[in-house]
């Protein structure tokens, strides 16, 4: 070991001897005692503050450089100088190598160098901490900390060397990389190396503690990702012409995952979304028409799998799905379209389509492509807009609608109804609230809730009054439905309805009492509904009617407590809905008869006569001439009355059935033909109404509004229950015109006031 005053040339002699053992024959092992004498000389000789081979002027002709700072430099210059050297053989062996011989030369030899560069830095702390740090502190930005300037000089006089002949070893590794991609095994630690060292290689000068890409970004990321760009155009045009797209996706999906795993095993991170870019862009993006196209056939086979890959794969391109979107839009349409077509092709003309199967054919296409949407397009929501846009459009119109808006909210409300009704096969509570769900499914895209609205009310008085409602709770149920779906506003009528079921049923128990009390002569079972004109669209008999002698005392006594009751209160009677059983008292046999009041009334005309004209009958009854005849049809098609002679009706006295209780209460045609144009005429009135309403609300909170703006905001606001038509809101505006709810604002022609 030198002594501490040696000078640079014994100091640097036997420091090299270290060095070089350390970078070439580190294996071997180096002692303790020997690595530190190493660090002490090196320590000594920048401490030293006497300039060896300058005499006695010290500093004199340096001005106030010390010694210390020479004699940094010295070290550092001559350790440039070995690292020089040293990598001079490196390149000689190199030259003649080639892919992966060159590969695993250059990693075995980058462990060796960076291993002994490591221990070397260690051994000029000392340096490093002074001399290199002044120096970098005066801003000479070309001094760097030892192990950094081994990289440097690694990378300067070896690895620029190997790469400027064809960029040598990048070439190494993206052949390296190709085998794989072709199927063949490679030693990815060895490619992991070699990329790690491209990695390291990078400096950024200011601020060299700082991890910079620069290298690898040039040397290896940009011919590598040209390379991929390359290899995957190629083979995916190869594969296309020779395979099904739903191989191609497949495949591609595939290729995407290895691009990822590769990323993981040996590629630096920051690579990966470059890289998985431009595989998007050649895998996918180049044939994104051709999938397109395609779409279409995985839709009619069902091609589930298929579907979820394309779904995955053009997901991950910017506007990839908006044409998938699109055709998948047109094919539930068309599905939904052809369902209708084909049940009303089945015979049954269009007005007379069955609401339960016309329903079930609905919900088999929209039930199908909502699975489609949920398992193939992962309930994404563009497919679901698509999927409800399709469904509104053929719910609404089809081949049962015709250009009727009116007729499948008709239908649906139809449905609702036969659900809800005791004969219903849906015995089961689970069963029926499911059903109720499926019919909510389709409710969702009516657009004319309010005709729904209004035969559904129609409908479930009807349930009502002849008490045939399947269960009180399922009547609750869709009520609930209803309720969430549009509001307490759509359904406040309906609630109210079994309000008044169930007072009608106090008031008939109370007079009752009444009558035991005064009247123990009352031999009619009685019982009555009083309900409230507002919420009840029943319509009142539109002829006349004289109460038959038999149940006048019980009308006029009710009639009596109701209005001691209840002063003020005007009562219709709805003989129309009425229902009355007759015991028949002229036969052997007794029958029990289910009548309607017309039928009773004209039933009762036979206690005192064997046989009665059309005329006679139509004087003892005053019910019209024309439902008059079809009573008396549904009379004689059963037998009860017989029509031998033109209009003369004589009572049957051979009269025979195997049933006890006969129900001769069947609909009139004529009332069920009113019933649809009843509901149509109501849900018009209604209609004229809710758009009045709207513009005066609008108006009362803008004050002033162009004609253009009303309408749109009227149409904005209204659409949740019907779509209004355009001339019907001009109509609303003129009538407030007309009433001075609103006025035109002097000197415009289409701007509105609202008038206070």
């Amino acid at each position: 070991m030198p002594p501490a005053n040696a000078d640079l040339a014994t100091t640097w002699a036997y420091l090299e001897e270290g060095v070089d053992h350390i970078m070439t024959k580190l294996q071997t092992g180096v002692s303790y005692s020997k690595y530190m004498s190493l660090y002490t000389v090196s320590y000594n000789y920048c401490t030293s503050s006497k300039m060896h081979g300058a005499g006695d002027q010290a500093g004199g002709g340096i001005g106030h450089r010390t010694g210390a700072n020479l004699m940094g430099s010295d070290l550092y210059n001559n350790l440039i100088r070995y690292f020089v050297n040293h990598l001079k053989t490196l390149r000689t062996q190199s030259d003649s190598l080639q892919d992966e011989a060159l590969l695993r030369y250059y990693a075995q030899e980058w462990d060796r160098y960076t291993t002994g560069a490591n221990y070397i830095n260690r051994l000029f702390t000392y340096l490093n901490r002074h001399w290199v740090k002044r120096e970098r502190d005066e801003g000479r930005k070309g001094v760097y900390p030892v192990y950094t300037l081994a990289l440097v000089q690694w990378k300067s006089n070896f690895f620029m060397h190997v790469q400027s002949k064809n960029q040598k070893l990048a070439g190494a590794i993206l052949r390296l990389i190709e085998r794989q991609r072709n199927g063949e095994t490679i030693d990815q630690g060895l490619v992991k190396k070699v990329v790690d060292s491209f990695v390291s290689l990078g400096l950024d000068e200011s601020d060299i503690n700082k991890v910079s890409y620069e290298v690898y970004r040039e040397h290896l990321e940009a011919p590598f990702l040209d390379a991929t760009e390359k290899y995957y155009r190629q083979e995916s045009e190869k594969f296309l012409a020779e395979n099904s797209v739903a191989d191609y996706l497949k495949k591609a999906e595939e290729r995407l995952r290895e691009e990822e795993d590769r990323v993981e095993r040996y590629m630096n991170t920051n690579t990966r979304k470059a890289l998985i870019q431009k595989c998007e862009h050649v895998l996918i993006r180049e044939h994104a028409v051709l999938m397109w196209e395609n779409f279409q056939q995985l839709l009619d086979y069902d091609k589930d799998e298929d579907l979820q890959r394309m779904y995955a794969l053009l997901a991950r391109i910017p506007e990839g799905l908006e044409p998938l979107r699109k055709k998948f839009e047109e094919h539930v349409k068309r599905a939904g379209l052809a369902a209708v077509e084909k049940l009303v092709g089945e015979g049954a003309a269009a007005s007379e389509v069955d609401p339960k199967a016309y329903v079930d054919a609905l919900l088999e296409v929209h039930q199908k492509n909502s699975e489609t949407v949920n398992r193939s397009f992962r309930g994404e929501a563009g497919f679901v807009a698509s999927l409800d846009k399709a469904c509104r459009e053929f719910v609404n119109r089809n081949a049962a609608t015709g250009t009727s808006t009116t007729k499948s909210p008709e239908l649906l409300a139809k449905h609702a109804d036969a659900l809800l009704r005791k004969n219903n096969k849906m015995a089961e509570e689970e069963d029926l609230e499911s059903a109720l769900n499926k019919v909510m499914v389709l409710f969702k895209y009516i657009d004319d809730k309010d005709v729904f609205q209004q035969f559904y009310t129609t409908k479930l008085s009807k349930r009502l009054i002849h008490g045939v409602s399947a269960s009180d709770e399922a009547e609750a149920s869709m009520i609930s439905k209803l309720k969430e779906a549009c509001g307490f506003e759509y359904t406040n009528k309906l609630q109210r309805m079994f309000t008044d079921m169930s007072l009608s049923k106090d008031l008939t128990d109370n007079f009752k009492e009444r009558m035991q009390q005064n009247h123990d002569d009352m031999d009619i079972t009685f019982s009555i509904m009083v309900l409230g004109t507002n919420f009840w669209p029943l319509n009142p008999p539109t002829h006349e009617f004289i109460i038959p002698q038999d149940i006048l005392p019980t009308y006029t006594r009710f009639s009596q407590y109701y209005q001691q009751k209840h002063s003020g209160r005007k009562l219709t009677w709805l003989w129309n809905y009425s229902k009355n059983e007759l015991r028949t008292n002229y036969l052997n046999q007794k029958y029990i008869l289910m009548t309607s009041s017309w039928q009773m009334a004209v039933l009762l005309q036979y206690n005192n006569n064997d046989t009665l004209s059309l005329e006679e009958l139509f004087n003892a009854t005053a019910i019209s001439k024309d439902i008059l005849k079809q009573v008396l049809a549904v009379l004689v098609k059963a037998k009860i009355l017989i029509n031998e002679e033109t209009d003369q009706y004589d009572l049957n006295p051979n009269f025979k059935s195997k049933k006890i209780r006969i129900n001769l209460n069947t609909p009139i045609k004529a009332e069920q033909k009113a019933e649809s144009t009843d509901v149509l005429k109501t849900v018009d009135e209604d209609r004229k109404y809710v758009i009045q309403a709207s513009i005066v609300r609008i108006m009362k909170a803008r004050k002033t509004m162009k004609n253009q703006a009303l309408i749109q905001e009227v149409i904005t606001q209204i659409s949740q229950r019907f779509t209004p038509k355009i001339p019907d809101i001009k109509k609303a505006i003129d009538h407030l015109l007309e009433k001075e709810y609103i006025e035109r604002v002097e000197g415009t022609r289409d701007t509105f006031a609202y008038v206070a």
